[in-house]
Protein backbone atom coordinates (compact mmCIF):
# COMPACT_ATOMS: atom_id res chain seq x y z
CA UNK A 1 0.00 0.00 0.00
CA UNK A 2 1.26 3.32 -1.21
CA UNK A 3 0.20 6.89 -0.48
CA UNK A 4 -0.74 8.47 -4.11
CA UNK A 5 -2.14 12.06 -4.78
CA UNK A 6 -5.99 12.28 -4.96
CA UNK A 7 -5.57 13.79 -8.40
CA UNK A 8 -5.00 10.96 -9.48
CA UNK A 9 -7.44 8.52 -9.06
CA UNK A 10 -8.92 7.72 -12.39
CA UNK A 11 -12.41 9.19 -13.29
CA UNK A 12 -12.37 11.84 -11.05
CA UNK A 13 -11.37 15.45 -10.70
CA UNK A 14 -11.03 18.00 -7.86
CA UNK A 15 -11.14 22.02 -7.30
CA UNK A 16 -11.36 24.09 -4.77
CA UNK A 17 -12.40 28.09 -4.55
CA UNK A 18 -12.83 30.06 -1.61
CA UNK A 19 -13.53 33.49 -0.11
CA UNK A 20 -10.72 34.07 1.98
CA UNK A 21 -12.33 37.50 3.61
CA UNK A 22 -15.60 36.05 4.14
CA UNK A 23 -13.70 32.68 5.45
CA UNK A 24 -15.87 30.01 2.94
CA UNK A 25 -15.20 27.98 0.09
CA UNK A 26 -16.60 24.61 -1.69
CA UNK A 27 -15.04 21.85 -2.78
CA UNK A 28 -16.25 19.60 -5.83
CA UNK A 29 -15.54 16.09 -7.04
CA UNK A 30 -16.56 14.88 -10.36
CA UNK A 31 -16.96 12.40 -12.15
CA UNK A 32 -18.31 13.37 -16.06
CA UNK A 33 -18.27 9.71 -17.02
CA UNK A 34 -20.71 9.36 -13.89
CA UNK A 35 -19.64 7.38 -10.53
CA UNK A 36 -22.24 4.70 -8.84
CA UNK A 37 -22.64 6.85 -5.31
CA UNK A 38 -23.78 6.01 -1.87
CA UNK A 39 -24.23 8.39 1.38
CA UNK A 40 -24.58 8.13 4.89
CA UNK A 41 -26.08 10.73 7.21
CA UNK A 42 -25.60 10.56 10.79
CA UNK A 43 -24.82 14.22 12.63
CA UNK A 44 -28.70 15.02 13.86
CA UNK A 45 -28.54 18.67 12.01
CA UNK A 46 -27.18 17.90 8.07
CA UNK A 47 -27.77 20.04 5.63
CA UNK A 48 -27.75 18.13 1.72
CA UNK A 49 -28.74 18.22 -1.41
CA UNK A 50 -30.01 15.27 -3.65
CA UNK A 51 -29.52 12.12 -1.12
CA UNK A 52 -32.34 10.56 -1.63
CA UNK A 53 -31.57 9.27 -5.16
CA UNK A 54 -28.86 7.57 -3.62
CA UNK A 55 -30.74 4.86 -2.25
CA UNK A 56 -30.42 1.65 -4.23
CA UNK A 57 -34.25 1.49 -4.96
CA UNK A 58 -34.03 4.89 -6.75
CA UNK A 59 -33.88 5.19 -10.54
CA UNK A 60 -30.54 6.92 -11.26
CA UNK A 61 -27.92 5.00 -10.80
CA UNK A 62 -24.47 7.03 -11.56
CA UNK A 63 -23.88 11.15 -10.03
CA UNK A 64 -21.88 13.57 -11.63
CA UNK A 65 -20.16 15.52 -8.64
CA UNK A 66 -20.14 15.99 -4.84
CA UNK A 67 -19.80 19.30 -3.47
CA UNK A 68 -18.45 19.73 -0.02
CA UNK A 69 -19.35 23.78 1.11
CA UNK A 70 -19.51 26.03 3.58
CA UNK A 71 -22.45 28.58 4.22
CA UNK A 72 -25.22 26.52 6.17
CA UNK A 73 -28.14 26.09 4.12
CA UNK A 74 -27.21 28.75 2.33
CA UNK A 75 -23.95 27.41 0.53
CA UNK A 76 -26.38 24.65 -1.44
CA UNK A 77 -26.51 27.49 -4.25
CA UNK A 78 -23.02 26.64 -4.88
CA UNK A 79 -24.52 23.37 -7.04
CA UNK A 80 -26.17 25.79 -9.37
CA UNK A 81 -22.47 26.67 -10.40
CA UNK A 82 -21.81 22.68 -11.26
CA UNK A 83 -24.87 22.12 -12.58
CA UNK A 84 -23.74 24.71 -15.54
CA UNK A 85 -20.46 23.69 -15.73
CA UNK A 86 -21.45 19.82 -16.42
CA UNK A 87 -24.57 20.80 -18.55
CA UNK A 88 -22.48 22.86 -20.68
CA UNK A 89 -20.32 19.80 -21.59
CA UNK A 90 -23.14 17.85 -22.23
CA UNK A 91 -23.07 15.68 -18.98
CA UNK A 92 -25.52 14.09 -16.99
CA UNK A 93 -28.23 11.66 -16.99
CA UNK A 94 -30.20 12.37 -20.59
CA UNK A 95 -33.74 13.81 -20.64
CA UNK A 96 -34.06 14.33 -24.19
CA UNK A 97 -34.15 17.86 -24.50
CA UNK A 98 -31.21 18.25 -22.05
CA UNK A 99 -28.80 16.26 -20.02
CA UNK A 100 -29.30 16.55 -16.27
CA UNK A 101 -26.08 16.91 -14.10
CA UNK A 102 -26.53 14.84 -11.13
CA UNK A 103 -24.92 16.89 -8.48
CA UNK A 104 -25.10 15.69 -4.41
CA UNK A 105 -23.76 18.39 -1.65
CA UNK A 106 -23.56 18.73 2.10
CA UNK A 107 -22.75 21.43 3.89
CA UNK A 108 -21.15 22.68 6.86
CA UNK A 109 -22.20 25.62 9.18
CA UNK A 110 -19.33 28.27 8.96
CA UNK A 111 -21.18 31.82 9.61
CA UNK A 112 -19.16 32.40 12.95
CA UNK A 113 -16.08 32.30 11.48
CA UNK A 114 -15.72 35.11 8.51
CA UNK A 115 -18.66 37.44 7.03
CA UNK A 116 -21.93 35.86 7.82
CA UNK A 117 -23.27 37.38 4.56
CA UNK A 118 -20.06 35.66 2.30
CA UNK A 119 -21.14 32.32 1.14
CA UNK A 120 -20.90 29.73 -1.54
CA UNK A 121 -22.92 30.40 -4.40
CA UNK A 122 -23.43 29.44 -8.26
CA UNK A 123 -20.45 31.88 -9.18
CA UNK A 124 -18.15 30.02 -6.68
CA UNK A 125 -19.05 26.49 -7.44
CA UNK A 126 -18.32 27.21 -11.20
CA UNK A 127 -14.72 28.83 -10.15
CA UNK A 128 -14.37 25.69 -8.43
CA UNK A 129 -15.28 23.58 -11.46
CA UNK A 130 -13.28 25.76 -13.59
CA UNK A 131 -10.19 25.06 -10.90
CA UNK A 132 -10.55 21.80 -11.66
CA UNK A 133 -8.81 21.53 -15.13
CA UNK A 134 -5.91 22.01 -13.72
CA UNK A 135 -5.70 21.08 -10.16
CA UNK A 136 -3.09 18.32 -9.22
CA UNK A 137 -1.90 18.87 -6.02
CA UNK A 138 -2.27 18.04 -2.77
CA UNK A 139 -3.38 21.26 -0.65
CA UNK A 140 -5.20 20.87 2.78
CA UNK A 141 -6.12 23.26 5.89
CA UNK A 142 -7.77 26.54 4.65
CA UNK A 143 -9.00 25.75 1.32
CA UNK A 144 -12.00 24.89 -0.37
CA UNK A 145 -14.85 23.25 1.88
CA UNK A 146 -12.11 23.55 4.99
CA UNK A 147 -11.63 27.74 4.71
CA UNK A 148 -13.58 28.68 7.70
CA UNK A 149 -14.05 25.05 9.65
CA UNK A 150 -13.51 25.58 13.06
CA UNK A 151 -13.50 22.73 15.55
CA UNK A 152 -14.12 22.21 19.64
CA UNK A 153 -17.27 24.38 19.97
CA UNK A 154 -18.75 23.24 22.97
CA UNK A 155 -17.53 25.84 25.38
CA UNK A 156 -18.30 28.77 22.37
CA UNK A 157 -16.39 29.70 19.27
CA UNK A 158 -14.01 31.84 21.98
CA UNK A 159 -12.26 28.80 23.53
CA UNK A 160 -12.92 26.81 19.70
CA UNK A 161 -9.48 26.09 17.35
CA UNK A 162 -9.08 26.40 13.47
CA UNK A 163 -10.66 22.75 11.64
CA UNK A 164 -9.81 22.70 7.92
CA UNK A 165 -9.76 20.55 4.70
CA UNK A 166 -8.19 17.22 4.60
CA UNK A 167 -6.63 14.53 1.42
CA UNK A 168 -5.86 11.14 1.96
CA UNK A 169 -5.36 8.46 -0.91
CA UNK A 170 -3.63 5.42 -1.16
CA UNK A 171 -2.81 2.50 -3.87
CA UNK A 172 -3.10 -1.11 -3.58
CA UNK A 173 -2.17 -3.33 -6.50
CA UNK A 174 -4.87 -1.82 -8.90
CA UNK A 175 -6.85 -0.32 -6.43
CA UNK A 176 -7.19 3.47 -5.98
CA UNK A 177 -9.22 5.25 -2.50
CA UNK A 178 -8.92 8.52 -0.90
CA UNK A 179 -10.84 10.52 1.20
CA UNK A 180 -11.43 14.36 1.42
CA UNK A 181 -12.94 15.96 4.41
CA UNK A 182 -14.07 18.91 5.92
CA UNK A 183 -13.50 19.10 9.66
CA UNK A 184 -15.83 21.37 11.87
CA UNK A 185 -17.03 19.64 15.06
CA UNK A 186 -18.66 20.17 17.89
CA UNK A 187 -16.29 17.66 19.59
CA UNK A 188 -12.59 17.48 20.03
CA UNK A 189 -9.92 15.93 17.63
CA UNK A 190 -8.67 12.46 18.50
CA UNK A 191 -5.21 11.23 16.91
CA UNK A 192 -6.18 7.80 15.88
CA UNK A 193 -2.75 6.17 17.00
CA UNK A 194 -2.47 7.10 20.49
CA UNK A 195 -5.92 8.42 21.43
CA UNK A 196 -4.77 11.91 22.69
CA UNK A 197 -6.31 15.41 21.69
CA UNK A 198 -4.93 16.92 19.31
CA UNK A 199 -7.42 19.97 18.72
CA UNK A 200 -10.79 20.85 20.37
CA UNK A 201 -12.48 23.10 23.39
CA UNK A 202 -9.38 24.97 25.00
CA UNK A 203 -9.33 25.79 28.67
CA UNK A 204 -9.03 29.58 29.58
CA UNK A 205 -5.20 29.01 29.04
CA UNK A 206 -5.59 28.71 25.72
CA UNK A 207 -3.14 25.91 25.65
CA UNK A 208 -4.70 23.08 26.99
CA UNK A 209 -7.38 20.88 26.59
CA UNK A 210 -10.70 21.28 28.21
CA UNK A 211 -12.20 17.50 26.78
CA UNK A 212 -15.53 18.13 25.59
CA UNK A 213 -16.60 14.58 26.18
CA UNK A 214 -15.72 15.05 30.16
CA UNK A 215 -17.52 18.41 30.20
CA UNK A 216 -20.35 17.06 28.58
CA UNK A 217 -20.85 14.48 30.60
CA UNK A 218 -20.77 16.72 34.10
CA UNK A 219 -23.92 18.89 32.70
CA UNK A 220 -25.81 15.93 31.46
CA UNK A 221 -28.42 17.48 33.54
CA UNK A 222 -28.10 20.39 31.52
CA UNK A 223 -30.26 20.58 28.15
CA UNK A 224 -26.89 22.98 26.65
CA UNK A 225 -27.59 24.66 23.24
CA UNK A 226 -24.26 24.04 21.66
CA UNK A 227 -25.52 24.98 18.20
CA UNK A 228 -21.95 27.13 17.42
CA UNK A 229 -21.58 25.58 14.13
CA UNK A 230 -20.90 22.32 13.45
CA UNK A 231 -20.57 19.41 11.18
CA UNK A 232 -18.10 17.17 9.39
CA UNK A 233 -18.75 16.01 5.95
CA UNK A 234 -16.60 14.09 3.50
CA UNK A 235 -16.15 11.93 0.21
CA UNK A 236 -14.50 8.65 -0.12
CA UNK A 237 -13.52 8.37 -3.68
CA UNK A 238 -12.12 5.20 -5.55
CA UNK A 239 -11.29 3.56 -8.82
CA UNK A 240 -13.53 0.68 -7.17
CA UNK A 241 -16.42 -1.31 -9.01
CA UNK A 242 -19.51 -0.94 -6.48
CA UNK A 243 -22.88 -0.85 -6.70
CA UNK A 244 -25.17 1.69 -5.53
CA UNK A 245 -25.85 -0.40 -2.46
CA UNK A 246 -22.06 -1.44 -1.91
CA UNK A 247 -20.94 2.23 -2.17
CA UNK A 248 -23.76 3.33 0.44
CA UNK A 249 -21.93 0.57 2.55
CA UNK A 250 -18.83 1.71 2.16
CA UNK A 251 -19.75 5.06 3.07
CA UNK A 252 -21.42 3.62 6.17
CA UNK A 253 -18.28 1.83 7.19
CA UNK A 254 -16.09 5.23 6.63
CA UNK A 255 -17.88 6.89 9.30
CA UNK A 256 -16.09 4.62 11.82
CA UNK A 257 -13.23 7.21 11.05
CA UNK A 258 -15.31 9.73 12.21
CA UNK A 259 -15.95 7.52 15.45
CA UNK A 260 -12.32 7.24 16.14
CA UNK A 261 -10.97 10.97 15.38
CA UNK A 262 -13.85 13.25 16.86
CA UNK A 263 -15.48 12.67 20.37
CA UNK A 264 -18.31 13.07 20.51
CA UNK A 265 -19.49 12.72 16.61
CA UNK A 266 -22.68 11.94 15.24
CA UNK A 267 -24.40 14.73 17.86
CA UNK A 268 -27.29 16.35 17.43
CA UNK A 269 -25.91 19.56 16.83
CA UNK A 270 -23.41 18.18 14.05
CA UNK A 271 -24.79 17.28 10.48
CA UNK A 272 -22.00 14.51 9.60
CA UNK A 273 -22.93 13.34 5.88
CA UNK A 274 -19.89 11.10 3.88
CA UNK A 275 -20.60 10.46 0.40
CA UNK A 276 -19.08 7.61 -1.63
CA UNK A 277 -17.72 7.66 -5.57
CA UNK A 278 -16.65 4.59 -7.51
CA UNK A 279 -15.96 4.99 -11.41
CA UNK A 280 -15.68 1.40 -11.60
CA UNK A 281 -12.30 0.77 -13.24
CA UNK A 282 -11.29 -2.10 -10.71
CA UNK A 283 -13.12 -5.46 -9.16
CA UNK A 284 -12.75 -5.19 -5.26
CA UNK A 285 -14.59 -6.69 -2.37
CA UNK A 286 -16.49 -4.33 -0.54
CA UNK A 287 -15.04 -5.20 2.64
CA UNK A 288 -11.93 -4.18 1.86
CA UNK A 289 -12.87 -0.99 0.00
CA UNK A 290 -14.81 -0.16 3.31
CA UNK A 291 -11.86 -0.97 5.47
CA UNK A 292 -9.80 1.06 3.28
CA UNK A 293 -12.04 4.19 3.24
CA UNK A 294 -11.95 4.30 6.90
CA UNK A 295 -8.08 4.12 6.76
CA UNK A 296 -7.79 7.17 4.36
CA UNK A 297 -10.56 8.82 6.10
CA UNK A 298 -8.74 9.02 9.46
CA UNK A 299 -5.52 10.55 8.26
CA UNK A 300 -7.37 12.85 5.98
CA UNK A 301 -8.83 13.95 9.46
CA UNK A 302 -5.30 14.69 10.80
CA UNK A 303 -4.38 16.66 7.71
CA UNK A 304 -7.31 18.57 7.73
CA UNK A 305 -5.78 19.78 11.61
CA UNK A 306 -2.36 19.56 11.21
CA UNK A 307 -2.55 21.25 8.15
CA UNK A 308 -4.13 23.99 8.91
CA UNK A 309 -3.10 27.49 9.51
CA UNK A 310 -4.56 30.14 12.68
CA UNK A 311 -7.03 32.24 10.93
CA UNK A 312 -10.09 34.39 11.71
CA UNK A 313 -9.24 34.48 15.38
CA UNK A 314 -8.84 30.92 15.82
CA UNK A 315 -5.47 29.30 17.20
CA UNK A 316 -4.09 25.84 15.13
CA UNK A 317 -2.64 22.87 15.87
CA UNK A 318 0.06 23.94 13.90
CA UNK A 319 0.55 27.61 16.29
CA UNK A 320 -0.51 25.56 19.84
CA UNK A 321 2.47 22.68 19.09
CA UNK A 322 5.40 25.25 17.72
Amino acid sequence: MKEINIADIDGIKIGHAQDRIGATGCTVLISEEGASAGVDVRGGAPGTRETDLLNPIQMIQKINAVVLSGGSAFGLDASAGVMEYLEARNVGHDVAVTKVPIVCQAVIFDLICGDMKSRPDKEMGLRACINSESYNENVNGNIGAGTGAVVGKFKGPQYAMKGGLGMYAVQVGDLKIGAVVSVNCLGDVINYENGEIIAGALNEDMKTFADTEKMMIGMYDNKKDAFNGNTTIGVVVTNADLTKAEANKVASMSHNAYGRTMRPAHTMFDGDTIFTMATGKVKCDVNVAGLLATKVMEEAIMRAIKSANSEYGFISYKELNR
